[in-house]
């Protein structure tokens, strides 16, 4: 852990962060506009426009988080290439302390490239590299226990550290630490691990298809009440439709608000950083909801996932509303 985290961190153990969360960089490629399906046999297609964004599902995550106000820090690992250094500069200008970001010589930085169809719908290509840099090490006990809140993201991607979580979980709840876990979709598709998780959990935060999947129901309704008896929350994100939160036995839905779609990259990220906004606030679930949706929806209104979040002057103002 680099010198300036650790100095924080032993302050006596003072909750120096409002979130700490494990980093998966990855840089967007996003391309976008006519027929983005490609056709093998050296088939040229043309399309309208193109951006190069922040990509990785934590690192959007806590752009948002940061421009709402937390104290977030970042740990994990970029490349010693251009798009590490853009990583880099990306996160520390969205607020985010990155001084547990550690650069890797020999190591490539993440990099996803995105077709992006008219209405959302997207096909993605992946080069992992950095976005599974993070390793244990990045998240010892004296760091985790100087958060208030601890979130996990891309559990499926960031494979070297997906087996040291429940270790770094129970520590985080012996330390007063809540967390949050956005499982993201498992490409391999068995949804193993998470089960594991669960029980420390205070937050479950899929969207529709990965709760279908986690709790192996049909139908999403049945998926969020069998994934409500297992952690003491879930927010299951509905996409235009809004989400729903499910606490005991009572559930909330707040709609999303309408606004004209750029792209939907990292719009569930946001909706994460808006919900725990208002968690760590101490507000109600409808409330957290209603934070969460808006931040997931004005995501979408700029290309990629952090140019149109809002920050926390824009989103009291809505939420005012």
């Amino acid at each position: 852990m680099p010198d300036r985290l650790r100095s924080t961190a032993k302050q006596g153990m003072k909750k120096t962060y409002d979130i700490i969360v494990a980093l998966d960089t990855c840089v967007d490629l996003l391309m976008r506009g006519g027929d983005v399906a490609p056709e093998f046999g050296q088939k040229e297609k043309l399309v309208e426009d193109y951006s190069i964004t922040m990509g990785g599902s934590t690192c959007i995550f806590a752009c948002q988080a940061a421009k709402l106000g937390l104290r977030v820090a970042g740990v994990g690992a970029v490349g010693d290439d251009d798009f590490g250094r853009f990583m880099h500069s990306s996160l520390a200008g969205a607020g985010v302390e990155v001084s547990g970001l550690r650069t890797v010589p020999g190591l490539k930085t993440g990099i996803a490239v995105a077709l992006c169809k008219e209405g959302g719908d997207r096909a993605i290509l992946t080069h992992l590299g950095s976005a599974d840099g993070a390793v244990q090490s990045d998240l010892p006990d004296e760091l985790v226990a100087a958060s208030r809140h601890i979130h996990v993201g891309s559990y499926y991607l960031m494979r070297t550290l997906r087996p040291s979580y429940p270790r770094i979980l129970a520590s985080a709840r012996r330390n007063g630490v809540s967390v949050s876990l956005d499982p993201n979709w498992d490409p391999d598709e068995r949804w193993d691990g998470v089960p594991d998780l669960l029980p420390l959990v205070d937050i479950l935060l899929p969207n529709e298809n990965e709760a279908r999947a986690l709790a192996g129901k049909g139908m999403a309704a049945d998926a969020l009440k069998e994934l409500g008896t297992r952690v003491p929350m879930v927010a299951m994100k509905q996409g235009g439709l809004g989400a729903v939160a499910r606490r005991g036995e009572a559930e909330v839905r707040a709609s999303a608000p309408d606004i004209a779609v750029a792209d939907t990259v990292g719009a569930g990220d946001s909706f994460d950083a808006g919900f725990l906004w208002a968690y760590l606030a101490g507000l109600p679930p409808e409330a957290c909801l209603r934070a969460g949706t808006t931040c997931g929806s004005l995501s979408t209104r700029l290309p990629g996932g952090t140019a149109g979040q809002p920050d926390a002057a824009e989103l009291h103002a809505l939420l005012d509303a």
